[in-house]
């Protein structure tokens, strides 16, 4: 099996990560155009890691601008096989407070406004997205957080909706007959990029607040936002660490990322040209490159 490397993907609130080794901050160019940020390389213990701030540091991209191709094929090139998702998001249920951490297994994508595919220019392909993120990965993040005492729910569903806007209350209640858990910008199309790039993927969402359905959260604003954002990414911080510490140790075994190109390139041999499958090397390169 490809030897493994973990890439940490941190969202509102994680613009760096701290207490790291011989890090360095990497610029690398795609395909697709600049990542959100230079990749930071860093050591922590024995482990080599990468992290990209989703937002650029500072919070300086929209989440609708945020140029998730990018980010995917810069952490493929470095080598990354297992994504950590950490992303802040509002909830939708009362028993999910600010500051609860949930493991999400399920995604509904109200995004419209994103390219959602590497597939989008004469190879056509269809990967499965019935189970998006990984078995093995969601486990290490429970061990982890209940390690640390930090309050957490195992599985859940996360609304991605386009923003930058918060959600109106007709929208906010709708959602909640859906049942989903929580709601926020920017897992999509992340997860479905990390599955079309061979890349196993888990998400961590952090509440801050209550969505507009909640009475006392019915005017979600930034400065609510941020408040619980700092104590959710000292806490994020802590649990990445011990993620990276113990993450091999999980089994990855018949995961949905694994391979899953082996039946998802549905295009003619014959048709593909060489513009782009060299557009496509980092991606799908270990089976476009097969004759």
């Amino acid at each position: 099996m490809k030897k493994r490397k973990l890439g940490i993907i941190g969202g509102s609130g994680l613009y760096k990560m701290e207490g790291f080794e011989k890090t360095k901050w990497k610029k690398i160019n795609t395909p697709w155009g600049k990542p959100s940020d230079e990749v930071l390389l860093a050591k922590f213990g024995e482990e080599d890691i990468c992290f990209i701030p989703r937002h650029s540091r500072g919070h300086k991209i929209n989440p609708s601008n945020i140029n998730f191709r990018a980010n995917i094929d810069a952490l493929k090139q470095q080598g990354v096989t297992d994504i950590i998702s950490v992303s802040a998001v509002g909830s939708l249920k009362e028993n999910l407070e600010p500051g609860k951490f949930v493991i999400i297994d399920q995604f509904i994508d109200r995004t419209f406004a994103r390219a959602k595919t590497f597939f989008d220019e004469e190879i056509v392909a269809h990967v499965s997205m019935a189970k998006p993120t990984s078995h093995g990965l969601s486990n290490c993040c429970e061990a982890a957080l209940k390690k640390l005492n930090i309050k957490n729910q195992r599985g859940g569903t996360y609304i991605v909706m386009e923003g930058p806007q918060f959600s109106t209350l007709a929208e906010s209640n709708l959602y909640r007959t859906w049942g989903a858990d929580v709601i926020g910008m920017t897992n999509m199309p992340e997860a479905k990029l990390a599955r079309e790039a061979e890349i196993r993927y888990s998400t961590v969402a952090m509440v801050t607040d209550y969505d507009c359905w909640h009475p006392d959260h019915d005017e979600v604003d930034v400065s609510m936002v941020v408040q619980t954002l700092l104590k959710n990414s000292a806490n994020a911080q802590k649990m990445i660490k011990e993620i990276i510490k113990t993450y091999k140790n999980y089994s990855i075994e018949n995961d949905p990322a694994n391979d899953c190109l082996n039946v998802a390139i549905i295009t003619d041999p014959k048709l593909r040209t060489k513009k782009t499958i060299k557009k496509l090397k980092n991606i799908a390169g270990r089976v476009l490159s097969k004759k």
